[in-house]
């Protein structure tokens, strides 16, 4: 069994969010960067009505520096975000 420590980044929409296509291409050009590097696993939108997202790191350090300089961020497009710990605990 593998058990290994993540780090997870939640999203909640900000008030700028209907502007989340014009800042899409530079987020996606973040995402991408620590994807090639590594750092980030997974990311995504929710898909329930209620907005928000999630991003899956490798380390606490690379999730807030991915969400501290995200241009959604920046611009507003999200209004809150924390990261979690979590264990990731799957079969062999």
């Amino acid at each position: 069994m593998s058990d290994e420590t993540r780090y997870v980044v939640f999203y909640e929409n900000g008030e700028n969010f209907a502007a989340a296509r014009e800042h899409f291409p530079a987020h996606q050009a973040r995402w991408r960067e620590f994807m090639d590097a590594g750092t980030m696993l997974s990311v995504g939108p929710f898909t329930d009505g209620d907005g928000g997202a999630m991003a899956v790191f490798t380390t606490r350090e690379a999730a807030e520096e991915f969400a501290n300089g995200d241009p959604f961020v920046l611009n507003q497009v999200v209004g809150k975000w924390q990261v979690r710990q979590w264990r990731s605990v799957t079969p062999d």
